[in-house]
Formats: structure tokens, sequence, C-alpha cells
């Protein structure tokens, strides 16, 4: 392909709408109808500022300018991109259509389309060298990937070998700052991402640790089971840190890849009483029918992916203990108001 361009809504949440309906989409309810091939950054720019007066002029130049790409300069032929947070994998494709006003899927926040033909392989965020994933983590909507990403994407999907860009020096400049509403909240999503990464790569007995760390944080007192058969249950989480006490939380923590199914959320479940709470921790997500069994439980079931467990982590970081913090070393970094 001659050029791969990222396109994602909604942080991700959208990616599997994209592969049901075979598109790629974006939203900006107030530009759909008039992003048409044509029509001029100035034009959509003018319209936003109308619908939305007060919205930031760089939040107006963003989003004109975002709209505008994916409907003039991504083409049929393309290669388009798009990311899974909870599951950080990349589903691949090749744009088959013009770009096309949907007023049916608004409210899905994917009122502009284009149809893609995705490729059944996808490409795992953990296999991809750092500067690649540097490069994915800008929060635009639409952006060009440059060619040093989009051949070892390629590569990776492919199965073929990969040279790997070594240094962030042999990167290309920054994206224009027209296009940068919010530099901050680049910043943060690289942020997570990395934090995802770094937990990504530790022990499954230090994932274990690591979880009963977060439960402490947020007031639980914790009893994580020895090495050996825990029958389905890696930690007991209470108030009074026995399990007399409610809420008791059995935990079961799963960190390999792949998502963890239906099958595997019913044998959690067929171990617990009535008066238990369930937390499924899988760093490899969850299938859709998984996430179903989870709804329809008859004992009251959380389930984290990786990305939950890496936002409630930061979200309690500061109350964390030593130890937790030994599995996560992470800075705070201040930024004005």
């Amino acid at each position: 392909m001659e050029r791969l361009w990222m396109v994602r809504g909604e942080g991700g949440a959208l990616y599997e709408l994209f592969r049901d309906r075979g598109v790629a989409a974006i939203g900006w309810s107030d530009l759909a109808q008039h992003a048409k091939p044509g029509v001029t950054r100035k034009e959509l720019a003018e319209i936003y500022r109308t619908a939305r007066p007060d919205a930031k002029a760089g939040t107006v130049i963003s989003s004109a300018s975002q709209v505008w790409r994916f409907a003039n300069e991504v083409r049929i032929g393309d290669g388009v991109i798009t990311y899974s947070p909870s599951n950080r994998t990349y589903l691949i494709g090749k744009v088959t259509g013009d770009v096309q006003f949907h007023p049916e899927w608004i409210s899905d926040g994917m009122g502009i389309a284009r149809t893609v033909e995705w490729a059944a392989q996808e490409v795992e965020r953990d296999q991809l060298s750092l500067p690649t994933k540097n490069t994915l983590g800008s929060t635009l909507t639409v952006f060009l990937l440059p060619p040093h990403a989009q051949a070892e994407i390629e590569s990776r999907a492919s199965g073929a070998a990969v040279a790997q860009v070594s240094t962030l020096e042999e990167l290309p400049g920054d994206l224009p700052d027209e296009e940068i509403a919010d530099p901050f909240a680049d910043i943060q999503s690289a942020a997570i991402e990395r934090i995802k990464d770094l937990v990504s790569a530790i022990g499954p007995r230090d994932m274990e640790q690591l979880v009963a760390g977060i439960l402490r944080a947020m007031g639980y007192k914790t009893q994580v089971s020895p090495v050996g058969a825990d029958r389905g249950k890696d930690i007991i989480a209470s108030p009074d840190g026995f399990g007399f006490e409610n809420p008791r939380i059995v935990v079961e923590v799963k960190h390999r890849n792949g998502q963890m199914g239906s099958q595997q959320i019913r044998s959690f479940l067929g171990g617990r009483h009535k008066d238990d709470r369930g937390l499924y921790v899988s760093t490899g997500g969850f299938t859709k029918d998984a996430l179903y069994e989870a709804e329809r439980a008859a004992v009251p079931l959380t389930l984290w992916n990786l990305d939950t467990l890496v936002r409630t982590l930061v979200e309690h970081y500061e109350a964390t203990d030593s130890e937790t913090k030994r599995l996560v070393p992470l800075k705070r970094m201040y930024w004005p108001a």
C-alpha cells in the first residue's frame, strides 16, 4: 500500500463496529453532512465555528483538518489501521469506497464513513518497536503514518522480517501545530500506553501482586494465593483481610496473550458463593461472549482488561504501597492548569 492512515474514534471503542460493518468512520456530527470531496478546510472550519461558537480555535482547526483529510486526502486503495486499547491490537485494511454520510450512524460516532476491506490478521502492540508505538500514540482521529511505522506494521501483518527504527532521532518531525488541538491530551494518551507497555512486560506472579496492590490502595486488605493450584481464586480482598466481612471480592488474574472467552468466565463463576463479588483480570482482553456472560452472571462480576487495570492503577497510584510502586515505578508530572 502506498499510504497507511490511522482512523479511530471514541478512543478506540469503535474497533469492533469498524470490523463488523466493514468501514472506517469518524464522527463530528456538526460536519458529517458537509464532508464531501472538494469541500475546503476553511468551509468546514466556518461550519464548525458556527455550530460550536464556544469551541477553542485549536479545536476548530483540528476538527476541520481531520474531517477534510478523511474526505479529500484518503483515497480508494490506501491502507487504513485502527486500534483497540482494550485488546492492544491493530486492525489493518484497505479503503474500497468513497466517503459517505451515514445519518443512521451519527449516534455511534460514525456519521462519516468509507468502506474498508479489513484483514483477518491483527497486529499486537507488544510486537512493535518503541518508535512505532510512539508514532501511533497521537490522539488525532485521522493521521498519516510515517514510512518507518507503515513498513513495520505491514511487515508484522505479513510475517516478514522487520527492519526496526532503533532511535527516536530517526523519527520524522512533529505533526503540524495547526492539527494539534490539545497537546496535553497527546501526552496523557502516550503516557497511558507506555505504562501499559511496562505492565504488560511483568511476569504472571508480579501481575497478581500488582492487582493486589491496587486493591489495597482502594482500601481493601488482600490475601494472595500461594504458587500452585488456586482453585479459581488468585486473590481474596475484603475489609478485614480474612474474607469474613462483606464485600468479599474473589479475584482471578490471567496475564497472557489472547482473550478470555465465555467458558473461562463460566468456570470462574461456578466456584463462587452467592455473597461473593467477582473480579476477573485478563490483560489479553475478553471476547464478546465473555462480556455477555459477565453481564448475565448471578454473582456481581467486574472485568478488567489491561487498559482498565492501568487506568485504575494511575487513579490510585499515590495510595499504593512501596512494593506496588516497585513493580511499576511512575513519576508525577505537573502541567499548567
